[in-house]
């Protein structure tokens, strides 16, 4: 039986496989049939035919939730746009709380519990000092995750480039800030190697992927298996293993902490879904996810998880 930590983040009896198929392809049909050739009963859905889930009409999200009901396919977690790398904090902020409250009435219709956010992009942001950033961006995610609170559901903060991933302090600092339950992170192995730790003088290194797992991993959620090195100062993104992202090294902590969240994968190798200059024909995207999922399954059993079957 499925239940909550006392936190309010989601246990089940074991962890599962998920992952964003839009990475395989933009259609639903698509995405329902990597799944089912993965024997996985979860999706994470962000965009669809072209449009993100949140977005899209209610004729056509009427349309995939028949499909989903029809293929047996639960749905893990929404991926938004809100608060993410393309907006800043002297943007206007309803359209962030207007798309987390057109969300909730279908997340409850398909019992989705986690939406993905962000936090801002603050070096975009002219003339405001780091001080006044901040306080905007909390009091955003405050208001964020008040409406997440009415609606029942959780806002899961990415460690993105955005202004909570700048390093684990920013994301910590966060948490305290704003004091909600319905506030909490998704780790993403494949980002902290790939952005700087704004914390002391310029000229800033990259993150350590373990010392920011490490010092988050009480409030972590939800899991994202990516994995990468830099090189010619730009992410190169690998199978899980192969990177910088210490993804055997946390997956095998997770298991011998008792970890039951989600695990979502996002390779990032056939397609970006923020770079659409990254592009790869249907049979390479497949190809590549089912690849990923199936490599990522087997570091899963030699970290010591014992998967949900279907």
């Amino acid at each position: 039986m499925n239940g909550t930590d006392g936190k309010g983040r989601a246990q089940s009896a074991r962890p599962y496989l998920t992952g964003f198929t839009d990475e395989v392809g933009a259609e639903l049909a698509t995405q329902i049939e990597v799944c089912k050739a993965l024997g996985w009963d979860r999706i994470d859905l962000r965009t669809v035919d072209g449009g993100n889930v949140v977005e899209i009409g209610d004729e056509e999200f009427d349309r995939l939730c028949e499909e989903l009901a029809a293929a047996g396919l639960r749905v893990s977690s929404f991926g938004s746009r809100i608060a993410n790398w393309s907006r800043r904090v002297d943007d206007d902020p309803s359209r962030d709380y207007q798309e987390l409250e057109a969300a909730i009435p279908r997340m409850h219709r398909l019992g989705v519990q986690f939406i993905r956010i962000m936090s801002y992009r603050p070096e975009s942001v002219n003339g405001l000092p780091p001080q006044e950033v901040e306080r905007r961006v909390i009091e955003r995610l405050r208001t964020l995750a008040g409406i997440a609170a009415d609606g029942g559901v959780i806002c899961l903060h990415e460690n993105c480039d955005t202004w909570g991933g700048q390093s684990y302090e920013h994301s910590l600092r966060m948490l305290e800030a704003v004091g909600s339950d319905h506030l909490q992170l998704v780790f993403d192995t494949g980002n902290p190697f790939a952005t700087p730790d704004v914390r002391g003088e310029p000229p800033y290194r990259h993150q350590d992927t373990w010392e920011f797992y490490s010092q988050v991993k009480p409030h972590i959620a939800y899991l994202h298996i990516k994995d990468g090195v830099v090189a010619g100062g730009k992410p190169v993104y690998t199978f899980p293993g192969e990177g910088a992202g210490e993804v055997p090294r946390i997956l095998a902590d997770l298991a011998a902490g008792g970890y039951r969240g989600p695990i979502s994968i996002e390779p990032h190798l056939a397609v970006v879904y923020h770079d659409p200059s990254v592009t790869a024909d249907p049979r390479k995207r497949w190809d590549s996810f089912v690849e990923y999922a199936e490599r990522t399954g087997r570091l899963l059993k030699q970290a010591g998880f014992a998967l949900n079957s279907p």
